[in-house]
């Protein structure tokens, strides 16, 4: 991968005026650790002067071909006042970025600012061993988003037809590129701003690179154990006897300063002894230690760590310092961190077989990936997984999540084809926008349950990178919106895991109810209408004395019914019936069945494995043993060991649950989820009109303090970038000023009084509406004057009549902004009627959004009242998402209220408070966040 275009003969001809200063500051935001495409880190910052000596090793080991690639000529040396003008830059007519490995420099990328123009040339140069990395598009998304902060709108480059790769990274790049030839050169040209085709290119390559890093913690060829003692109390112990007896494919290297083996297994006395490479390191050691452990790791060239060592975020700020700097230095140095204070990972595929981890006990292998924040808890989730026989993919427990996130995870599992459930147990979140946008991806092909911990007490501190409270509204806002199925508890993740691993998903909400208990059907179909779904019939009740040839038939029939998309059995033994026969008639009757059953046997000891064998039999499923570790259904041989149950079911058991309410929550989630997926994703589109780069820049001129109140004009100013018109308004200080600010805006005017506390309180008539008499004005002024007890009064023009709404933009301090809607007044304040979106907002998530809350019929012709513009409200809250996302220092606007007329949406107040923006963002160039 090398540079396009050359500066050698004239570096400094192509810029207006050179800005150059020895060591001026860079904008700290301009760092960054970012994931190449093989999955190993690297740091990115801008340049200094103090890189020179840097600069010129990296010059030295470019091979001859890439420096005639980058520079048009051999160069094989950078003259004095080359390097000068290379390391000694404005950061912001001339940028460059260094990408460091260590302490050494693999990639450069600059732009220089053509004189008198929006337009820069852009240039990139890669160290040969380093190429085919994806360093060059890294460099190039970097260098596009500093231009594009710095008021430029277009790169040019230069590039040797002959340079097939840089040709190739402008291409891919997801740009618009003019191209050129004059002789051997192309000359190609691209607006830098930040479209969606862009974006896609971007997210598809994080997606692709995250993945990768996560693999490389899954899939290692070795592994290496330090602090493997041969005391079997010793966590260290535990971990080494766990990957033996999960029988590990590769190599298992014990490391310990005095024994000679452990277990029987040669032990070293430094991962540096070890003579063959180590992909992944297990740190067991005191957190003193794990400093000089790291720096072996280092110089051994390992590539991902497994910190099990406690001691670090967890402790107080002298831990979480160091836990800091151990990833600082990890993702310097390539390497991805699981921990501190992890549990462990776990990857069950038959060509691995990895258990580095503490939990004795696994699940058997199957399809549902698991990620779980807890450390102390994921022994105790693992161990209920395998009474379920519910088969694992691969399982992470992140503890303190310093690096290695559920985000890079769900990155994972996105393309791992053998995963086809997600499961997340989430204390907290890392970056929540971003948890957003990946999540919304995969649970369109993937379901993803999640338990989110913490509702009313937050996280200790240290346990991750975020731990401030995140508001219940804004979790729910963002499970929904991305289509994550969430629930309450660990019994609920797995009731529902069980259905999504073994189930096909219900087409529709029509459920169907068999079973021989009177009792148990009308639980069953009240739960049914509880969670919103619909009886396909009414329950069918064979009787406490029927047979299971009756029980097949009735089960037969439904499935048979289009009216009915999913089936639930409640089934009770009487006293002198064997259940297993009527078990086995209900899995011969789901064989070859598109819809999804779910069953409740109570008090049927045995009856959920006979069900899985019979389910499995019939050819739908992978089948595996009898749920004693002697052997598998398949005839496959003896198992894993004594740390595996065998293989549980897989697609095509019946799930089965200790009570029909479980049954049917089970279902309804499933159902839910069905709708969503099955809902567009809706168009992510810029209304006309929306002027971002104005909003941009106006909040800029305004550089708000930590906390600014926007006076009514300037919100009303900022409104209008984004083509959001507040009725005109007035400020009077005299009944005669109210009247003749009257008769300017024409028409009938409301009077209101400028103390924004007074407003929206209707028993104290902050507000004046339809008048039009000059005696009435006068008269209205004079109360306003009297109940606020300042002179200031707004007369604005009266907007058509329409149903009250609030539109808002809310500030959650992990989440950011998110747009939120409602119907105004008292009763929707006091009974918390709000809906939730995170921005951006789709096109769907503002049809959804005007249509979520509870009196959104009132906006619908209910009881045949007019009907309001709903496609006037769905642009508006478009048009306010798209502020929120661009400006993020909006820390809180209120429209209220918005009149929903029946022909339009038209706002008649306004409230804007700016400061710092929250939280980690999910926008710009790719990095680690």
């Amino acid at each position: 991968m090398t540079e396009s275009t050359t500066e050698t003969a004239d570096p400094d001809a192509a810029t207006a005026e050179v800005r150059a200063v020895p060591d001026a500051p860079y904008p700290a935001h301009w760092e960054a650790d970012v994931v190449a495409s093989d999955g190993a880190t690297a740091h990115l910052r801008p340049i200094s002067s103090a890189d020179a000596a840097a600069v010129v090793a990296f010059h030295g080991q470019l091979s001859d071909r890439t420096r005639y690639f980058r520079y048009f000529s051999p160069y094989p040396h950078i003259p004095e006042r080359d390097l000068k003008n290379f390391v000694e830059v404005d950061h912001h007519d001339r940028v460059a970025l260094v990408l460091w490995l260590g302490r050494e420099i693999i990639a450069i990328g600059r732009y220089v600012r053509l004189a008198q123009s929006s337009a820069a040339e852009v240039a990139f140069v890669v160290r040969d061993d380093h190429q085919g990395r994806g360093l060059g598009s890294i460099l190039l998304e970097h260098l596009a988003a500093a231009a594009r902060e710095c008021g430029l709108t277009r790169f040019v480059a230069e590039v040797l037809t002959e340079n097939h790769q840089m040709v190739r990274v402008f291409r891919d790049a997801g740009f618009e590129v003019s191209r050129a030839l004059e002789g051997s050169t192309l000359h190609l040209e691209f607006d830098v701003a930040s479209t969606s085709r862009a974006r896609e290119v971007q997210h598809a390559r994080e997606q692709r690179a995250e993945a990768r890093s996560v693999a490389n913690v899954l899939s290692p060829r070795s592994v290496a154990v330090v602090g493997a003692s041969p005391d079997e109390t010793k966590i260290g112990h535990v971990v080494l006897a766990n990957l033996l007896r999960g029988r590990f494919t590769g190599p298992v290297y014990p490391v310990h300063p005095e024994a000679r083996s452990v277990r029987g297994v040669r032990a070293y006395p430094t991962v540096t002894d070890i003579p063959d490479d180590v992909d992944l390191a297990v740190l067991a050691v005191p957190p003193d230690e794990v400093p000089g452990v790291f720096d072996a790791c280092l110089s051994k060239g390992v590539r991902a760590l497994v910190v099990i060592t406690s001691g670090f975020g967890e402790t107080g700020p002298t831990g979480l310092a160091a836990q800091r700097e151990l990833v600082t230095d990890a993702r310097a140095n390539g390497m991805r961190v699981v921990g501190p204070s992890a549990l462990g990972v776990v990857n069950l595929a038959a060509d691995v077989s990895l258990n580095a981890s503490l939990a004795p006990v696994l699940p058997p292998p199957g399809r549902v990936g698991f990620f779980c924040q807890s450390g102390a808890l994921g022994i105790q989730i693992l161990a209920a997984a395998a009474d379920r026989r519910l088969g694992l993919s691969s399982f992470v427990s992140a503890g303190n999540r310093a690096d290695l996130s559920g985000n890079d995870l769900m990155q994972y599992w996105d393309t791992d084809p053998d995963t086809d459930v997600v499961l997340l147990y989430l204390e907290t979140f890392g970056n929540p926008r971003k948890f957003a946008r990946v999540a919304r991806r995969l649970a369109r092909q993937k379901p993803v349950v999640a338990v989110k911990s913490g509702r009313h007490v937050a996280a200790a501190p240290g346990l991750a990178a975020s731990t401030q409270p995140i508001d219940e509204a804004a979790v729910a806002a963002v499970f929904d919106q991305s289509g994550v199925i969430r629930v309450d508890s660990v019994d609920e993740l797995f009731d529902a895991a069980q259905l999504l691993a073994h189930q096909p998903l219900p087409p529709g909400p029509r459920i169907g109810i068999v079973g021989n208990s009177t009792a148990l059907g009308v639980l069953a179909a009240d739960v049914v209408l509880a969670q919103g779904l619909f009886l396909a019939r009414d329950p069918v009740d064979l009787g406490t004395a029927s047979g299971a040839e009756e029980l097949r038939e009735a089960v037969t029939d439904l499935l048979a019914d289009d009216q009915c998309d999913a089936l639930v059995v409640a089934f009770v033994p009487a006293v002198t019936t064997d259940p297993t026969d009527h078990a086995q008639a209900l899995a011969d009757a789901v064989r070859g069945a598109d819809k999804p059953v779910v069953s409740t046997f109570l008090a049927s000891e045995g009856v959920p494995e006979v069900l899985t064998v019979r389910a499995e039999e019939d050819g739908r499923g992978n089948g595996h043993g009898n749920g004693h570790g002697n052997g598998h259904g398949n005839g496959h041989g003896s198992g894993h060991g004594d740390g595996h149950r065998d293989a549980g079911p897989q697609r095509g058991s019946i799930p089965s649950y200790p009570s029909p309410e479980r049954a049917v929550l089970a279902l309804a989630r499933a159902v839910r989820y069905t709708q969503w997926r099955s809902r567009p994703v809706g168009d992510f589109v810029v209304p006309s009109g929306v002027d971002v780069d104005a909003a941009r820049a106006f909040v800029d001129e305004l550089a708000p303090a930590p906390r600014t109140v926007l006076s009514d004009e300037q919100a009303d100013a900022l409104l209008r970038c984004v083509g959001v018109v507040v009725a005109p308004f007035r400020r009077v200080r005299s009944a005669d000023e109210a009247v003749a600010a009257a008769r300017e805006l024409g028409g009938a005017v409301v009077l209101k009084t400028a103390d924004r506390r007074w407003r929206h309180r209707t028993d104290l008539r902050g507000v004046h509406v339809g008048l039009t008499e000059s005696s009435a004005i006068a008269s209205a002024y004079e109360q306003l004057v009297d109940l606020s007890g300042a002179d200031e009064v707004y007369v604005q023009v009266q907007a058509p009549p329409g149903i009250p709404c609030v539109v808002e933009i809310r500030d959650d301090p992990s989440f950011g902004s998110l747009v939120s809607f409602g119907l105004a007044g008292v009763v929707g304040e006091l009974l918390g009627d709000r809906a939730y979106r995170a921005t951006p907002l789709s096109t769907m998530d503002a049809a959804t959004l005007v249509r979520a809350p509870r009196a959104a019929p009132l906006l619908d012709g209910y009881r045949g009242a007019r009907r309001a513009d709903l496609p006037a409200l769905e642009d508006l809250v478009l048009r306010i998402g798209v502020l929120a996302d661009t400006v993020p220092e909006i820390r809180s606007l209120v429209l209220d209220p918005v009149l929903a007329a029946d022909r339009g949406a038209h706002p008649t107040g306004v409230t804007v408070t700016l400061g710092p923006p929250p939280g980690p963002r999910d926008a710009g160039p790719r990095r680690l966040r």
